[in-house]
């Protein structure tokens, strides 16, 4: 069948309605625009696909005007970081230990002698660690006495008297006096009386509490000597020596008086084991008590019946 122009050109239109009208169909149900081509003559895409949106719809306008579209709220921002100035660091290296302190120093030691030692024992005496001396000589009482009163304190029991030790003692005591240093005898003798420079003389010194065994002036020997209580003192004077009783006993107090040298009445140089014992916290009847019982022996044996004693003050 043959068309002519005219024809041709009235179905033209019936032609683009109908492909219009399937362009619009196929927008309906896809969701597609046909994009024109540009002013330029180029074509744009052919289709554009509009993804379903979670937003929904915005409202109608009153008055039936177009939708206005509601602007989305704005998410809460969360907080920025803080930021600091300060760069970290390592941190700082633990101080070095402080160095170990010293030893405290030691002062005696067993073996040790002299007036140090001497006030160190009449201290222990007063807070009842030592019940001999003071004999000037740190021997093995002192150091058993030492460590008791160490270990007593919480301080190491070495029985070696170091700064630290002496220091506590030292808080503990009060200064011994002259008796005190020398309770058990060992203190040095006083000048001689001039009346005992010519002679076999028994010099005893109450004062010093000492008795030199002198011939013709020089000191032959000496020794610590007590003498008599209050109520009962030794008599001063220039005497001589009368009777030697070897293991004598005393008829008035029944005590034993061995070594005695007899000088005045009842009265004579003898050794004393209360002397011995006790010290000077005691005292005699009289007698010029000797401690050293190997010294009186010495003596005794020395001195002869006429000898000449002296005391004095």
């Amino acid at each position: 069948m043959r068309f002519t122009g005219i024809d041709r050109i009235a179905r033209r239109p019936a032609a683009a309605l109908a492909s219009a009208a399937a362009l619009t169909v196929l927008t309906v149900l896809c969701g597609c625009t046909v994009q024109p081509t540009t002013a330029d003559g180029k074509n744009r895409s052919p289709v554009r696909i509009q993804l379903p949106s979670a937003r929904p719809p915005a409202a109608p306008a009153s008055g039936g005007g177009p939708a206005k579209a509601t602007p989305a709220p704005a998410a809460p921002s969360a907080p920025a970081p803080s930021r600091t100035t300060t760069s970290p660091s390592a941190p700082a290296p633990p101080p070095p230990p402080a160095p170990p302190s010293p030893a405290p120093r030691v002062l005696w030691s067993r073996g040790d002698t002299g007036p140090d030692v001497r006030e160190l024992q009449a201290r222990l005496r007063q807070v009842a660690w030592l019940s001999d001396g003071p004999t000037g000589t740190y021997g093995e009482l002192t150091e058993e006495a030492v460590k008791g009163f160490q270990g007593k304190r919480g301080l190491p029991p070495t029985g070696r008297t170091d700064t630290v030790t002496w220091q506590r003692l030292v808080g503990m005591t009060h200064e011994p006096g002259k008796w005190e240093l020398y309770l058990m005898g060992g203190q040095p003798a006083a000048a001689p009386d001039p009346r005992c420079l010519t002679g076999r003389v028994l010099c005893i010194d109450k004062t010093s509490r000492t008795l030199r065994w002198m011939i013709d002036g020089r000191t032959v020997s000496t020794m610590a000597v007590r003498f008599g209580a209050q109520y009962t003192p030794t008599r001063e004077g220039v005497f001589q020596v009368y009777w030697k009783s070897r293991h004598h006993v005393s008829t008035l107090y029944d005590s034993p008086m061995p070594y005695a040298m007899f000088f005045s009445g009842g009265q004579a140089v003898h050794y004393s084991a209360d002397f011995a014992a006790r010290g000077y916290a005691g005292g005699s009847h009289g007698c010029v008590n000797v401690r050293d019982e190997t010294a009186v022996a010495a003596l005794f044996a020395q001195v002869r019946t006429g000898d000449k004693v002296v005391v004095s003050w």
